[in-house]
């Protein structure tokens, strides 16, 4: 009777992960234009698999169920293609990674990116080191680190064509991590919650500071998700001043522009 009871439990389990499987292809194609290959399905299928056997016993994430992941994490990461109209041979940086997002993901869309994954907390970028080897993805670099220490080195200072980053600090703040890394004509581009509008303007004067112009700032609906999300996408005109990123911490305690 159990072993009857476990097959059919297994069955209920992979039908249900189909049909969710197909609601997160026929979004990605609703809302961005995204045709996920069978491929890539299997990717986010092994992505998700073990970021909820992972999450398990090492807390990555609140965002834990498998419908949640694939609106707040997959499709969440994938409206980046509302900015980045093109992921081929681009150079991206992700600052904050947490699990990977939204920069894996993207690597999922485009395989020939060249991407780099900056995550200050050890099981979290052991996590996606785990899942490039699951995934057998190249020219990916994993950093545990802090951005104002990356901004500084020559590899990474001015280098990335993106510099991303999904909810890791208010945008006054969060433009002197990005904007250093991005070489001129790159771009930055923080996602945000409902309240980008109010920090743009918090932000103005550090984008300035930094060499930063604000582009664009493109509204994203995702399914079941009532909050307003935008990408605030910001264009790289002058070269960052040496001085910054500040020392590690100064940033967040005393945000450009602040008084």
């Amino acid at each position: 009777m159990g072993v009857i009871f476990a097959h059919i439990t297994w069955q209920v389990y992979k039908e249900y992960n189909f049909y969710a499987m197909n609601e997160l292809i026929t979004y990605a194609q609703e809302l961005f234009g995204i045709n996920l290959t069978p491929s890539q399905q299997a990717a986010f299928e092994i992505y998700e698999d073990e970021l909820i056997d992972w999450n398990a016993h090492q807390n990555l994430t609140a965002i834990a169920e498998p419908a949640q992941i694939r609106i707040k994490h997959f499709l969440d990461s994938l409206s980046c293609v509302l900015a980045i109209k093109n992921l081929s041979s681009q150079r991206i940086i992700d600052i904050g990674t947490g699990a990977g997002f939204p920069g894996l993901p993207l690597k999922i869309l485009g395989p020939d990116l060249h991407l780099v994954l900056v995550e200050s907390v050890g099981k979290k970028a052991a996590f996606c080191k785990h899942i490039c080897r699951k995934l057998d993805f190249l020219e990916v670099e994993i950093i545990q680190g802090r951005a104002e220490l990356i901004g500084h080195q020559p590899n990474f200072r001015e280098r990335a064509d993106w510099a991303v980053a999904r909810a890791v600090a208010s945008l006054p703040v969060l433009v002197e991590y990005l904007l250093p890394l991005v070489c001129l004509g790159g771009h930055a581009l923080a996602m945000k919650g409902e309240n980008a509008p109010a920090e743009i303007q918090e932000a103005q004067p550090g984008i300035e500071l930094l060499g930063g112009r604000l582009n664009k700032l493109v509204p994203v609906s995702l399914p079941g998700v009532e909050e307003k999300r935008y990408l605030v996408v910001i264009e790289k005109i002058a070269a960052t001043p040496d001085r910054f990123p500040r020392r590690v911490g100064i940033p967040a305690k005393r945000p450009l522009g602040s008084n």
